[in-house]
């Protein structure tokens, strides 16, 4: 007995009927390599949650925020809460649409039930 070596080869096809020629011809005996579409998928575009300065909302209030839905430390909470103090509007962070979207409708919730008028928002990044 006789052990050759694998080698795999390569996928071949052969025409189906549908393929043949209209003049009723097979089109002679072609054989093809099947070949794979590789399709590249996108990355999905990527939203800014931006807080908004107001006359009435406390610092404290604005720490917890970024802290609580943001996973800031406390250091990193205190340095956005006075850039948005001092330049009206700073960046929570960046996160796809449905996640953006999520995290501003939580902080506002949050506003709203402890009677705070924090505006959160997102924009393209």
């Amino acid at each position: 007995m006789t052990v050759r070596p694998h080698h795999p080869e390569p996928a071949l096809f052969t025409p189906r009927a549908s393929d043949k020629k209209e003049d009723g011809g097979d089109g002679g005996n072609q054989v093809g390599i099947a070949t794979k579409t590789q399709t590249k998928t996108k990355k999905p575009s990527q939203y800014k949650v931006l807080l908004l300065n107001d006359d009435y909302t406390p610092m404290e209030f604005v720490v917890m925020v970024l802290k609580r839905f943001f996973r800031m430390d406390i250091d990193q909470a205190t340095r956005v809460m006075l850039h948005v103090h001092q330049k009206g509007v700073g960046i929570c962070g960046v996160f796809s649409y449905e996640v953006a979207e999520t995290k501003v409708n939580e902080v506002m919730d949050f506003a709203r039930q402890n009677q705070h008028p924090l505006q959160c928002t997102l924009e393209k990044a």
